[in-house]
C-alpha cells in the first residue's frame, strides 16, 4: 500500500463517517474545499438526499 492509498483511505472513511468535507480538506492540507468535494465527490452521492431530509425535518410536524 502506498502512502497514497493511506491518504485517500483515510479521507474516504471520514467522508463516509459523515465528517465535514471542510475537516477533511484542512486534514489532507489541499488548498481548498473545492479540490477535496472534486476528488472525492463519488464517495457523497447521497448529499442531495440528506440534505432534503435534513430540510424536510425542519418542517415535518413531530408533535402530533
Amino acid at each position: 500500500m502506498r502512502f497514497h492509498d493511506l491518504r485517500h483511505s483515510h479521507a474516504t472513511t471520514l467522508l463516509l463517517q459523515g465528517v465535514h468535507p471542510k475537516i477533511v480538506s484542512e486534514r489532507l492540507g489541499h488548498a481548498s474545499i473545492g479540490i477535496t468535494l472534486d476528488t472525492y465527490s463519488h464517495v457523497l452521492p447521497n448529499m442531495q438526499t440528506d440534505a432534503v431530509a435534513a430540510f424536510d425535518a425542519l418542517f415535518t410536524d413531530t408533535s402530533a
